[in-house]
C-alpha cells in the first residue's frame, strides 16, 4: 500500500479526521502524488436530463487523448461509477441527490497514470439539456421562413437559428433567437425578412424554458433551404389511342436553379387513379422531366406538382377531354342491376348543356356500390365502364343513361316565325336543354289549326329532334293559324310553345312585269347573238368572192325598127373638133365594185350623147343638109369606141387577197 511510504505524523493526522469527505479528498491527493500522473485532465462533467419530465440523467465530459485504453470514474458525492469506457454515462435519478447541490467530477486512468477533472457543484433537478433538433422541415411564407422539428417535451422551448446565403458559404452567420410554438409534437419558429427566391444554409439549437439552469443543445447539422417554388411546371402533353386506352406523354421544363439546389421531385396524379378507377394510384414521385401514363376514354384531369425541401409548387392541371364517340347509343335498361366485378369501375358524368363536367362525376367500384344511390332520376348521364388490364385502364363501354325518364319540363324556347308567303311560313326555335328534357327527346310535335274556319281540323306532324327550324307549307292564302310546338320523350309530351301566323293574300300575275321580263330576254338574246357573230368573224374571217357584174354591150338599133317619117327642119350643123373625145377622162377611173348596174345607165349615155351634139354645134363650120347621115354615123362610131374601151377596163379587174382592184389601162 502507498500509505506505508508516508511519515507517521501524516497518518496520525488522517486518523484524527472523521469526515468522509476529507478522507476522499486526501486520498485522491495522495493518489495523484503517488502515481505522478502525466495525463491531461478531462473537462468537468455535465449531468442533465433530456426534458423536465425525464427521470434518467446523462453525464457527459470530454478529454483530449489519443490513448485507446482509457477508463473513467464518475463521482457524484458518495455515488461512484467506475470503469467507464466512454465519455458519457447514464443513470436513474432515484439513486442521485437532486434537490441540493452536489459536487461532481471525473477521474481518468490512462495506463499507470491518473488525473481528475475540476469539481463542480450543481443542483441536478434544475439542469435540462435537450437533444439536437431532428427531422427539420421548412417552408416559405412570403419572405418569412418557417422551420419545424420534433419537440423535446410538451412545453415550448427557446430556439436559436443562424443562417447565411447558400451562394456565400464563407460569410459569417446571422443569428436569430425566438421562442418556439408547440403543436402536435412539433416545435416551430418563423425567421422573418428573408429572400424567398434565395437559398440559405441554416442551423438550429434549442434550450428548455421549464427549469432554472437549462443547457443549450448542440447545433444541428447544416440544413440547406432552397428557394420557393413560385411557378407551376410548364407541361406539354401528347396523346395516342391504344385500343380502349390512351397513352399520355407529359414533358415539362426544369425548375429554376435556386429552387433546385437540394433537388426537385415531381408528383403526377390524375382524377381516376385517385379514385382507384379502375387502377390504383401511380407510384412515388419522379425525378426526370418526362413521364408517361395511361388514362381511359373519359375526361381526366392530370396534375403535375414540383416539390423541393422547402415546399411544393402550385399544381399544373392538364385537362384530357373525353374521347368523342362517333355515335352514342342508349344504355341498356338492365344496367343498374348489372354486378360490378373487381378491377372494374363505372363513371356517371352528369351532362350540362351537352358537355360532360368532370366535377359532377359519380364513381362506382366494387367496394363503393353505395354510390349508385347518388345517380338521380330524370338526369342525363354519360356512362363509362372501365377495366384495369395489366395495370392500364381500358374503356369497354360508352353510352347515354337515364335512371328514369320523364316528359320535358319546359317548352321549346324562342319559338318564332318569319318569311310569310301566301301558302307557307318559316318557323324557328331553340332546342330544349338536356337538363330540362328529362329523357331522350325522340321528336318535336308541330300542330297547326286555322283560326278563321270553325270547322278546321288540327293538323300535326312529327319533326326530328335535331331540327331547330322548319318551313310549314300548304297553307291557305289570307288565313290565320295557331301553331304549337312541343318536345316528346318516351314518357310523353311536354309543354308546348305557341305562335300566331297570318298568310299573305293571293296576288294576280303582273302583266307589266311579264312584258318587262320578255323585253329583257329579247334584248339579251339579240345582244348575245351579235357578240357571238363578231367573235366568230374575228376568229374565222369570211373569204370574199369577186363580184363581176353582168354587162350587156350596147346593140345597134335593129334595122327592122319601124320607120318613122323624117322631118327635116332647118338646121345649122357645125363640124366637130377633131380633138374632142367621145368618152371623158373621168370615165377611165370608174371602179366596178357593185354587182348590178344602175337603172339610169342608158339615160346617162343618152344624156352624154346629147351634150356631145350640143357641143358640136359650136363649130365654126356649118354642115349642110346632106351631111346629116354622116353626122349620125360619126356619132355611132364614137359610141362603139367608148364601149370597146369599157370592155377593156372590165377585163383588167384583178382578184387579189380576197379584194377586187381596178387596173387602169390605155385603150388601143
Amino acid at each position: 500500500m502507498i500509505f506505508r511510504d508516508f511519515p507517521l505524523n501524516l497518518m496520525e493526522t488522517l486518523k484524527c479526521r472523521r469526515s468522509l469527505h476529507q478522507y476522499v479528498v486526501v486520498f485522491m491527493f495522495l493518489v495523484t502524488l503517488g502515481t505522478g500522473s502525466t495525463c491531461e485532465a478531462p473537462s468537468s462533467p455535465q449531468c442533465f436530463r433530456r426534458s423536465s419530465a425525464e427521470i434518467m440523467y446523462v453525464c457527459e465530459w470530454t478529454m483530449n487523448t489519443t490513448e485507446s485504453d482509457v477508463s473513467y470514474d464518475l463521482h457524484i458525492e458518495e455515488v461512484q461509477h467506475r470503469g467507464i469506457k466512454k465519455t458519457t454515462c447514464s443513470m436513474i435519478g432515484d439513486t442521485l441527490i437532486r434537490k441540493r447541490p452536489v459536487e461532481i467530477w471525473v477521474a481518468a486512468h490512462v495506463g499507470n497514470s491518473s488525473c481528475t477533472s475540476p469539481r463542480r457543484s450543481v443542483e441536478l433537478q434544475h439542469i435540462v439539456k435537450h437533444d439536437i433538433p431532428q427531422n427539420i422541415t421548412m417552408s416559405w411564407l412570403k419572405n418569412n421562413l418557417s422551420l419545424s422539428w420534433s419537440a423535446a417535451e410538451e412545453y415550448p422551448a427557446l430556439a436559436e437559428v443562424r443562417f447565411r446565403r447558400h451562394e456565400h458559404p464563407t460569410d459569417s452567420w446571422e443569428t436569430r433567437m425566438t421562442n418556439t410554438t408547440h403543436e402536435t409534437s412539433k416545435y416551430s419558429v418563423i425567421v422573418v425578412n428573408l429572400l424567398k427566391l434565395t437559398p440559405y444554409q441554416v442551423q438550429i439549437r434549442q434550450r428548455s424554458s421549464q427549469v432554472r439552469n437549462p443547457l443549450w443543445s448542440d447545433w444541428s447539422p447544416v440544413v440547406t433551404v432552397p428557394a420557393e417554388l413560385e411557378q407551376m411546371p410548364e407541361v406539354s402533353m401528347a396523346t395516342r389511342l391504344l385500343n380502349g386506352t390512351r397513352k399520355v406523354t407529359l414533358t415539362w421544363k426544369p425548375m429554376p436553379h435556386a429552387a433546385a439546389v437540394t433537388g426537385v421531385r415531381y408528383k403526377v396524379m390524375d382524377t381516376q387513379s385517385s379514385q382507384r378507377c379502375p387502377c390504383a394510384e401511380k407510384g412515388p414521385a419522379i425525378k426526370s422531366s418526362e413521364h408517361q401514363t395511361y388514362v381511359s376514354y373519359s375526361a381526366v384531369n392530370i396534375s403535375v406538382i414540383a416539390m423541393n425541401a422547402a415546399g411544393s409548387s402550385p399544381p399544373a392541371v392538364i385537362q384530357v377531354p373525353a374521347q368523342p364517340a362517333a355515335e352514342l347509343k342508349t344504355c341498356n335498361e338492365a344496367l343498374m342491376s348489372k354486378k360490378i366485378k373487381k378491377k372494374t369501375c363505372r363513371e356517371f358524368y352528369e351532362l350540362q348543356d351537352g358537355d360532360s363536367r368532370p366535377e359532377n362525376i359519380i364513381t362506382v367500384t366494387a367496394d363503393k356500390r353505395r354510390n349508385m344511390k347518388y345517380v338521380q332520376e330524370f338526369v342525363r348521364y354519360l356512362y363509362y365502364e372501365h377495366r384495369c388490364e395489366r395495370g392500364k385502364p381500358r374503356t369497354v363501354e360508352m353510352c347515354l343513361f337515364y335512371k328514369k325518364q320523364g316528359a320535358p319540363r319546359i317548352k321549346p324556347q324562342n319559338f318564332t316565325h318569319s318569311s310569310e308567303t301566301d301558302n307557307s311560313v318559316d318557323l324557328s326555335w331553340r332546342a330544349i336543354p338536356p337538363a330540362d328534357q328529362r329523357g331522350f327527346l325522340t321528336h318535336y310535335s308541330l300542330c297547326s289549326v286555322k283560326i278563321s274556319s270553325p270547322e278546321a281540323r288540327k293538323e300535326c306532324l312529327n319533326i326530328s329532334a335535331s331540327v331547330v327550324n322548319y318551313r310549314l307549307e300548304n297553307l291557305t292564302p289570307g288565313a290565320q293559324y295557331n301553331i304549337s310546338l312541343a318536345g316528346v320523350t318516351p314518357a310523353g309530351e311536354g309543354p308546348n310553345a305557341q305562335t300566331t301566323v297570318s298568310t299573305l293574300p293571293e296576288k294576280p300575275v303582273n302583266v307589266l312585269w311579264s312584258l318587262s321580263l320578255l323585253f329583257v330576254f329579247f334584248f339579251l338574246s339579240t345582244t348575245c347573238t351579235c357578240i357571238l357573230k363578231r367573235i366568230k368573224n374575228k376568229i374565222f374571217p369570211p373569204v370574199p368572192t369577186p363580184v363581176i357584174p353582168n354587162f350587156t354591150p350596147y346593140q345597134e338599133e335593129s334595122q327592122e325598127m319601124p320607120e318613122r317619117k323624117e322631118e327635116v327642119h332647118e338646121l345649122t350643123l357645125l363640124q366637130l373638133h377633131p380633138e374632142v373625145k367621145s368618152v371623158p377622162e373621168d370615165a377611165e377611173e370608174t371602179t366596178v365594185l357593185r354587182g348590178d348596174w344602175d337603172d339610169d345607165t342608158d339615160e346617162d349615155v343618152e344624156s352624154e350623147r346629147g351634150d356631145s351634139s350640143l357641143s358640136g354645134g359650136t363649130s365654126d363650120e356649118c354642115l349642110g343638109p346632106g351631111s346629116t347621115d354622116q353626122a349620125l354615123r360619126r356619132s355611132k362610131e364614137g359610141e362603139a369606141t367608148d364601149l370597146e374601151q369599157l370592155d377593156n377596163e372590165i377585163a383588167m379587174l384583178i382578184y387579189r387577197n380576197g379584194l377586187v382592184f381596178d387596173v387602169k389601162t390605155e385603150s388601143t
